[in-house]
């Protein structure tokens, strides 16, 4: 057995059952690592950068101040570059960082300057900035068009219930339809309808009034599906079919996918009365190549 006092160790003896080679084991001290470990392991110390910094962003090359890059506190560059974080260099030296450095160039220029893009790079450097997490950047931006249009229109879409299921689904509807015919387009109906209340020409002057004035067994009567792939409404706002026909077509653009549309007609489901559906019909043609 051993008895440890101190820093004094009792050696064993013969009849112990545990060597003073094993107790020595029991109580050794960390190794410290050799020089070929801490060659292999990454800087202890805090990085030291040079007061002009050369960058490699994805292969494209930029040279700057440190104190550019550390102009916002809470940002991934300033934190990159605050000595805490090992940073790799290319074969001349340069801090590499591992992205996209086409867009680059505008982010140092707005922490150099305040400036911002021209209005064709809005978009993309939007992006960037939200990987570097520059918040001044992204509040500047989003107060410009198209980000500040941008806006407008969610606020619109905010009001369609199931705007980006119905999407999706007026894409894998044209896909399997063309799939299934081999075909090189394909085509659908789509009702968009702002007022769900139904109207026919001579019953429009009595519209607001009997619209508020129905009652549940009348509002069944009303109730119907036109007969359609895809039907996007009501909704209550000052943008009107033609504006939600726009989002449509922007947001299915903006996937790659060519879409053109025309109306075919009306709704003429008859409903009770004079009154029949008369919501608008219109005719999507998706072309996949």
């Amino acid at each position: 057995m051993v008895v440890v006092t101190g820093q004094n160790k009792v050696s064993a003896t013969p009849d112990d059952a545990m060597s003073s080679s094993d107790a020595e084991d029991d109580f050794q001290e960390p190794a410290t690592p050799t020089a070929t470990q801490a060659g292999q392991a990454l800087p202890l110390l805090p990085q030291q950068f040079p007061e002009v910094v050369p960058l490699n962003v994805g292969g494209m090359f930029f040279t700057t101040r440190l104190s550019t890059l550390r102009r916002y506190e809470d940002t991934m560059l300033a934190a990159m570059f605050s000595g805490r974080h090992y940073i790799p260099t290319d074969a001349e030296g340069r801090y590499f960082i591992d992205r996209d450095g086409t867009y680059f160039g505008d982010i140092l220029n707005f922490l150099r300057s305040g400036d911002l893009p021209p209005r064709e790079r809005v978009r993309s450097v939007y992006k960037e900035a939200q990987y570097y997490s520059i918040g001044p950047l992204l509040d500047n931006l989003e107060d410009i068009q198209p980000l500040k249009g941008e806006k407008v229109r969610q606020a619109f879409l905010g009001l369609m219930p199931y705007y980006k299921d119905h999407l999706e689904r007026i894409v894998e509807i044209a896909k399997l339809r063309a799939m299934q015919r081999k075909a090189r387009f394909a085509k659908l109906k789509v009702c968009v309808f702002k007022e769900e209340m139904p109207i026919t020409p001579y019953e429009c002057p009595h519209f607001n009034s009997l619209r508020f004035e129905r009652s549940e067994s009348e509002t069944k009567l009303f109730e119907h599906h036109c007969e359609v792939d895809v039907s996007f409404g009501p909704w209550e706002a000052v943008a009107d079919v033609y504006d939600l026909l726009h989002c449509i077509v922007s947001d299915l653009s903006a996937r790659g996918i060519t879409v053109d549309h025309q109306c075919i007609g009306v709704c003429d489901k008859h409903l009770i009365n004079h009154y029949y559906c008369k919501r608008p019909i219109y005719e999507f043609k998706i072309t996949w190549w």
